[in-house]
């Protein structure tokens, strides 16, 4: 399944990197320094205990055309 995420705040981007780290095809729909960041870092979330769970293998775009259907 292919899924993407319009935004990477809070929600967008929690259930993003859950989705991604658990095998799915993510693509997050961003622009300006969080799009380059994603690129380059992959997608970080941080938990309330401090624990991180870094989900490298996602795609960023500032183009919904490059998502595909």
């Amino acid at each position: 399944m292919k899924i993407a995420i319009i935004g990477a705040g809070a929600i967008g981007g929690y259930v993003g990197v859950k989705l991604a780290l658990s095998g799915e095809d993510v693509t997050f729909i961003v622009r300006g320094a969080n799009l380059e960041a994603i690129r380059k870092d992959g997608m970080k979330l941080i938990m309330e205990d401090g624990t991180e769970h870094v989900a490298r293998d996602v795609k960023a775009t500032n183009n919904y055309d490059e998502v595909g259907p």
